[in-house]
């Protein structure tokens, strides 16, 4: 198989530059911005987590320090202020994940004790009635 040659002058080329389409205006191009104003979500205060761990156990006075941390919060997103907010927020956040912590730890002990004081109380009458 031998390929078919053509001879250059077959071959019509064009020179030059192409332009676009045919009987488009010349113009310069545009160039087109968009703006996206994007909101940030306000801060977070946790404040119902806050009073739950108050109310409830108050492992080492967390959920005291936890619920004053979330009223600053509170008060310094409604005042506008969002960058302490979100500063008082975090903070209250922390302290609520390690109320959290130890209360579950505290609850988990309480019945843990409860369950073996009852299994206690079942050996020691198992063991008088035998005897």
């Amino acid at each position: 198989m031998n390929p078919v040659i053509y001879p250059l002058e077959a071959l019509q080329m064009q020179m030059g530059r192409y332009d676009g389409f045919p009987g488009q205006p010349e113009r310069p191009p545009v160039v087109q911005n968009t703006t996206v104003n994007i909101i940030p979500d306000p801060p977070q205060d946790h404040i119902i987590w806050s009073i739950f761990w108050f109310v409830n156990i108050n492992p080492c006075c967390l959920g005291l320090a936890a619920l004053i941390h979330s009223i600053k919060a509170r008060d310094r997103k409604f005042a506008g202020d969002l960058d302490r907010a979100r500063n008082y927020g975090s903070t209250a956040r922390c302290l609520n994940i390690w109320a959290t912590v130890l209360g579950s730890i505290m609850i988990f002990m309480m019945i843990t004790s409860f369950i073996l004081i009852l299994k206690a109380g079942d050996v020691h009458i198992y063991f008088r009635r035998n005897t």
